[in-house]
């Protein structure tokens, strides 16, 4: 395949080596217009906006994934193989397993468990365990204790469900995951496959404990600060 692919329409040398990739095309769009010196937008095929700037002096670009393990395996897969992207870093949101982790805390997720099947594809004789690269896992915990930021480094879970007709998303507290989102398996599945990076870090929108804790959808696009700022620093 060349480019531009069926899903994104960016010329070669459109995108930085670093993407940061939330799952809200609105959001992609907010820390662009936020953060970024000169962006320009580089994809808007299906909606799925990406830009293009520079952050204190160096290229970076942000471009939305969209949700799901099959939209993130999508582009993060035509980002590492058909524009020289050699890093992305997933900027999420997920929904709290932790009574430690509230409103707008910070998940780095070490791994991804998942209940998904994205792996399959790969044909490996067992259960393949995905996981972050660990340098930027590093990066990304001394940014959160240089902000002052509340924050947990461990497992995540990539549900392929939103509405779980089981209930079951407590059931992972017992092996220690933290929290839920929907996207990160895949990433960290293709990351490894292409030999390149990738790391999500989540904000939390909402929680499994505290019920009554729970963005609205502005503030998942906006207020998440602390997160986009921990990601940057990452460039």
């Amino acid at each position: 395949m060349s480019i531009p692919t069926p899903h994104i329409e960016a010329k070669q040398g459109d995108f930085a080596e670093t993407v940061l990739m939330p799952g809200d095309p609105l959001r992609a769009k907010f820390i662009a217009e936020t953060y970024l010196e000169n962006p320009r937008q580089v994809n808007g095929v299906r909606g799925m906006l990406g830009y293009t700037g520079t952050w204190r002096g160096k290229p970076v670009s942000v471009m939305a994934s969209g949700m799901g393990q099959p939209s993130i395996g999508i582009y993060s897969y035509e980002l590492y193989h058909f524009y020289g992207v050699k890093r992305i870093i997933r900027v999420g949101s997920c929904g709290s397993l932790d009574p430690d982790l509230h409103l707008r805390d910070i998940v780095i997720a070490m791994g991804a468990c998942t209940n998904g099947n994205y792996a399959a594809q790969y044909r490996l004789p067992g259960t393949y365990a995905p996981i972050a690269t660990y340098e930027l896992v590093r990066r990304a915990q001394l940014a959160c204790e240089e902000k002052g930021l509340n924050y947990k480094v461990g497992n995540i879970l990539s549900s392929d469900t939103f509405y779980d007709d089981a209930s079951s998303a407590m059931e992972w507290t017992k092996m220690g995951v933290l929290g839920v989102e929907m996207e990160s398996a895949a990433l960290y599945c293709n990351a490894a496959r292409a030999g390149r990076e990738a790391l999500c870090i989540c904000a939390v929108s909402d929680s499994f404990i505290y019920p009554e804790e729970n963005a609205t959808s502005e503030e998942r696009q906006t207020s998440f600060r602390g997160l986009m700022e921990v990601a940057l620093e990452l460039v």
